[in-house]
């Protein structure tokens, strides 16, 4: 036995026991006639005491040859402390020790395995296994634990099924670019890893299964930032005989769960919100609602009085920053060059003051009248002291332009608080969007989804009119979880199929096993897919989900730690019958 207590979980009442620790060696004071050691595990951290007027000379000679993160194992007294510590649960005692074992030496770590330490993120990345024995990357993966368990617990409750479904699969051509997998068995055939599970979902309710579940790895090639990862964890879900609301009611039932076991908040129904309005109140289809900054359009106003920007503008709209009229010149000039940067792509920003003595100004005086002004303050609903932000030029693209700003303010003005949570769902999404490179439709979600069935005449009159049976859920800004009913008519999928460009003998080829099986008596069936990285970094209090995967890839979609991806050797393409053609 190498423990009889972890090091969290003593205190007085322990007193005069004897114990037995292990752990490693987090820090070392040593004032010659006394030694203090902090031992760590995952459960905490208990003080040691070597004492020369209460230890042999051999103690305390080997407690003095101890280093930092050495593996140590320890038999002692517990006794109370004279100098307490409140910030730890066993700050109250420390271990006079008797006996100690060396069970590893360490070398000295390249960072300091302590909260707050000196080493950046690339070489903690490196060094992984080591930063995870520091408690702000050990607490999250704990966090993710409880988390894991609590959907478990709601679904089976709920009668859902957790059902394992293949990671080798074929590639699809929709979606992002897929992984492929080289066969050995089958020279010059590939799998595919999944960037979803959708096909197999759907099959297990052609199969019967009625509720669905999985907490599954998903792949997809694509590029990354702070919250992509190239392989990722979902939350998925399928149900049979399910029209919209009995999926949607479901969900946002677990989401309430979740909200008040993690948070303790409690939430009536949430909002509900359509695409069309989401993109003209905010500019992006997830918004964050827990501040407000609506977006407020302007043509009627601002056309026509030879300011050529918004005269040629397709759209010209703003957001009222509440409070802000008293930004100086240089925080202006600053938020300017911000939108100009090329992520955001705004040729320049018009900005209008009403300040608190009531004057109205603006950075086109020139061109618009202080009764202009006004008019175009009482259209932003602003009062004294409030400052407006306007953009202009080509609707979508100055929709997204403006929603960027919006969200960075919100950031700066300290308005996305980690600890307040507005959950939404967003719906009535349009079923299919035309991509001019290509000349033909693609699938909003993916093909799979459904039609409203008001819409469904539309796909031979209108395509582009009509909206999909999908629903997401929203929450901070963050699309947590997005789902739809899925068509299960053979007649209604190869419509799709068609619309989307396939051919009949491609359609066979990539999903003939599904249309095959809606020949058997499908039901009809939906479900949703959370994303479990980012729903747990979210409730949290945070946005990067990077922080709460044990082992993440960097923004290149490198894992440092292990240095992969990597070559291989000539022999395992040679039994692979690949060979490589890399561009110079």
């Amino acid at each position: 036995m190498f423990r009889s207590h972890t090091n969290g979980e003593l205190s007085l009442k322990n007193l005069n026991e004897e114990v037995t620790l292990s752990g490693w060696v987090q820090t070392i004071r040593d004032k010659g006639f006394m030694i203090w050691i902090d031992l760590r595990d995952r459960y905490g951290i208990t003080q040691l005491v070597f004492d020369q007027d209460r230890s042999t000379a051999e103690l305390m000679e080997n407690a003095k040859k101890l280093g930092r993160e050495f593996v140590i194992q320890v038999t002692g007294e517990v006794i109370e402390r004279v100098s307490k510590n409140p910030n730890i649960p066993t700050g109250e005692i420390e271990i006079l020790v008797e006996k100690l074992t060396v069970l590893n030496e360490s070398q000295l770590p390249p960072f300091t395995i302590e909260d707050e330490t000196d080493g950046g993120e690339e070489l903690r990345m490196k060094y992984r296994y080591l930063d995870i024995r520091r408690n702000p990357v050990k607490d999250k993966l704990v966090f993710r634990h409880k988390m894991a368990q609590k959907v478990r617990n709601y679904l089976s409750d709920n009668g859902f099924i957790e059902v394992e479904t293949p990671v080798l699969i074929k590639s699809t051509p929709e979606g992002a670019r897929d992984f492929v997998v080289p066969s050995r068995m089958n020279p010059g055939q590939f799998y595919a890893l999944p960037q979803s599970p959708q096909t197999f979902k759907q099959l297990l309710m052609v199969g019967g299964m009625d509720k669905y579940f999985q907490i599954v790895k998903c792949f997809r090639d694509e590029d990354l930032r702070a919250d992509r990862q190239p392989e990722f964890t979902q939350i998925d879900c399928e149900m049979a005989f399910v029209e919209q609301e009995d999926v949607m009611n479901v969900f946002e039932g677990m989401t309430k769960t979740l909200l008040k076991d993690i948070t303790g908040q409690e939430f009536g129904d949430f909002p509900r919100m359509t695409f069309a309005d989401a993109m003209q109140k905010y500019g992006n289809d997830k918004p964050d609602i827990r501040f407000g900054m609506e977006f407020v359009e302007l043509n009627d106003l601002v056309k026509g009085k030879d300011f050529k920007i918004f005269d040629d503008a397709e759209l010209v709209v703003g957001i009222n920053v509440e409070g802000c009229a008293d930004y100086t010149r240089k925080q202006i000039d600053e938020l300017v060059d911000w939108v100009k940067r090329p992520q955001i792509g705004a040729s320049g920003m018009v900005w209008v003051k009403f300040q608190n003595d009531g004057v109205k100004t603006s950075s086109v005086n020139k061109f618009y009248s202080e009764e202009d002004l006004a008019k175009i303050i009482e259209k932003f609903g602003a009062k004294e002291g409030d400052l407006m932000l306007i953009l202009s030029g080509n609707e979508n693209k100055v929709r997204t332009q403006l929603s960027a700003l919006r969200m960075e303010l919100g950031n700066r003005l300290g308005l996305r608080k980690g600890n307040e949570f507005a959950p939404l769902w967003v719906v009535d999404f349009p079923l299919l969007e035309f991509d001019e490179e290509s000349g033909r439709y693609h699938a909003m979600h993916h093909p799979f989804t459904s039609p409203k069935p008001e819409d469904i005449h539309l796909l031979e009159t209108d395509p582009g009119k009509a909206r999909a049976n999908a629903y997401d859920m929203v929450l901070n800004g963050n699309e947590i979880g997005g789902g739809s009913i899925r068509i299960f008519d053979k007649d209604l999928q190869s419509k799709m199929f068609d619309l989307l460009g396939f051919s009949k003998e491609e359609a066979e080829a990539q999903f003939g096993f599904l249309m095959n099986a809606f020949k058997y008596g499908a039901p009809p069936h939906g479900g949703l897919a959370f994303g479990f990285d980012r729903l747990v970094a979210i409730l949290d209090g945070n946005e990067v989900i990077r922080d709460y995967i044990a082992f993440p890839k960097n923004n290149s979609g490198r894992d440092v730690m292990i240095d992969a991806p990597s070559s291989i050797a000539d022999e395992q393409l040679d039994e692979l019958e690949l060979k490589l053609n890399l561009k110079a």
